[in-house]
């Protein structure tokens, strides 16, 4: 397959731009190797990889994945380096730069914004959940990323991976591509090494999404168990957070930091108990063996290449030792999309005036009713390519106590849960299945600034309206671009998710770092 002339020239000159790393692809635990042996310290990485930032995210290819870095970071890694010296290491993750998503609360310079003007020079009262947890574990938070804006809960027409404060997210792998949202600059971020991994959120398919499109691993874990305080809310049934990385075991130590009960949140009480002390102890290379695993048939058939790609992925997880049950779909496949979105209209209304009521004195925009003017007074610099229209329907909604909401609410359960996933699960052929896989999605679309997305396929819906895991890892790649396999299953599953997936990576092996081309090989 050969580029056009000017795409060549296009490519070339964009590869071109970005300097070798020395940190290009290092893992976790290969960092804090070198900070065992006194080849890196917190202070050096971090110095590294706001390096990297500047080479890659504001210059050359201008990926404009990282929102804000972090003017504490310094402070921070000087700090843990002397800690390490006096009292050894808190865990995998000391020293650790970690990129944030910019709807994440941190009580520090940073702002918190949701990619939204509206919210500029808004600086949290107190960390979220997930911002302790990692201060806790001896992380670096290196900066926040760029999203699309309001989590993509703003327009019908919104173009993914841009928002009102951050500009346009490019994707690593072909610039003219999209990152898909609404962790975009989680996304490319890490897919482009500007940081160790990152944090994203997810109410249905930004997590996982993103990194199928990044060529990532993603893991949209059962809600309840990372706890939400401190994130900016669209769904209360749906929303969680979740590690995004460049192999399965750091998705795994990022989670172990992240898991836990959240005394703010009433969601991760039933996960009291039922969190790992340590995902990392279920990797396993062989972790296919054994394994029942149900063919989701109904989210094949948008893209002959990808189709191609899941079938040569099935074969090898039947080499590999794996039941595959096929095809093992979902009866209520495409019949609760209505009522997910019903239901997030209600719910985004009621969770935003609770958080923008509780911000700092210095935001002015404290409920839905005043983001709505704001964004219509300020039409230039915020509506620029598309408008607000899923904010306007939000608007439009009553309280949680309404009979439309509460009837929305009790069908997705119904129907991604008992009908849906538990059913699968329970009924796969001769015996209960292990999980169920399918195409994260396809291969990055065109970014589209005039119409908007132009995604095709994608299976995250029933794993997020029924807060259920999925775990998406790199599958291969379509004419360049990277193409992500999901593999989903019952409510606090991840270390069962995490062997399979692990298994899965060591036996495909597809993860490869972008070369930052200027458009895709076609």
């Amino acid at each position: 397959m050969k580029l056009s002339r000017r795409g060549f020239l296009a490519a070339t000159a964009a590869a071109a731009q970005v300097k070798a790393f020395e940190l290009d692809e290092i893992t976790i635990a290969q960092l804090q190797a070198g900070q065992r042996a006194g080849k890196y310290t917190a202070q050096s990485l971090l110095e590294k990889y706001l390096a990297r930032i500047q080479d890659v995210d504001r210059a050359g290819p201008a990926l404009r994945a990282v929102i804000e870095t972090n003017p504490d970071a310094m402070a921070t890694a000087q700090a843990l380096d002397q800690e390490r010296k006096a009292k050894g290491p808190r865990g995998p993750l000391h020293g650790i730069p970690i990129l944030i998503k910019d709807n994440i609360d941190t009580a520090d310079r940073m702002m918190t914004t949701a990619g939204s003007l509206a919210l500029e020079g808004s600086i949290a009262k107190r960390d979220s959940f997930v911002a302790q947890r990692l201060r806790a574990a001896g992380a670096v938070i290196l900066g926040k990323t760029n999203l699309s804006e309001w989590a993509n809960f703003r327009s019908t027409h919104s173009t993914s991976g841009w928002s009102g404060r951050g500009g346009l997210t490019r994707n690593p792998y072909a610039l003219d591509r999209n990152t898909s949202g609404s962790s975009s600059g989680s996304g490319a971020g890490v897919a482009a090494n500007l940081c160790a991994a990152a944090l994203g959120t997810e109410t249905d398919g930004s997590i996982v999404s993103p990194s199928a499109m990044n060529g990532l691993v993603g893991i949209k874990p059962t809600v309840g168990l990372i706890g939400r305080s401190g994130i900016i809310p669209i769904s209360i049934n749906q929303d969680t957070a979740g590690p995004m990385a460049r192999t399965v075991a750091d998705a795994a130590a990022l989670l172990t930091a992240l898991a836990g009960v959240d005394p703010n949140d009433s969601y991760t009480q039933a996960g009291a108990g039922k969190a790992s002390q340590d995902y990392t102890k279920f990797l396993d290379a062989n972790g296919l063996r054994g394994m029942r695993i149900g063919v989701a048939r109904k989210f094949f058939g948008y893209s002959r290449d990808v189709d191609a790609l899941m079938e040569s992925s099935i074969a090898e997880m039947k080499r590999r030792g794996a039941v595959m049950v096929d095809p093992a779909d979902l009866p209520t496949h495409g019949k609760f999309d209505d009522s997910e979105f019903e239901a997030m209209l209600y719910e985004f209304k009621d969770g935003l005036n609770r958080y923008l009521s509780g911000t700092a004195a210095q935001v002015k925009v404290r409920s839905l009713d005043a983001l709505l003017a704001f964004n219509e007074k300020n039409r230039a610099r915020e509506m620029p390519y598309f408008g607000q229209e899923i904010l306007l329907q939000a608007q439009k909604k009553g309280p949680l106590t309404e009979k439309g909401y509460l009837d929305a609410v009790a069908k997705n359960r119904q129907m991604s849960r008992g009908q849906g996933i538990d059913a699968v699960l329970a009924n796969g052929g001769k015996g209960r299945l292990d999980a169920i896989v399918a195409p994260a999605g396809g291969p990055a679309w065109l970014t589209d600034l005039v119409t908007g997305d132009h995604d095709i396929g994608g299976s995250s819906t029933p794993a997020a309206v029924a807060g259920y895991p999925n775990i998406t890892v790199p599958a291969g790649f379509v004419r360049g671009l990277p193409v992500g396999i999901s593999f989903f299953g019952a409510a606090w599953s991840e270390g069962l998710l995490i062997k399979i997936a692990s298994g899965f990576e060591a036996a495909v092996k597809a993860r490869r770092k972008p070369e930052f081309l200027g458009t895709a090989v076609v």
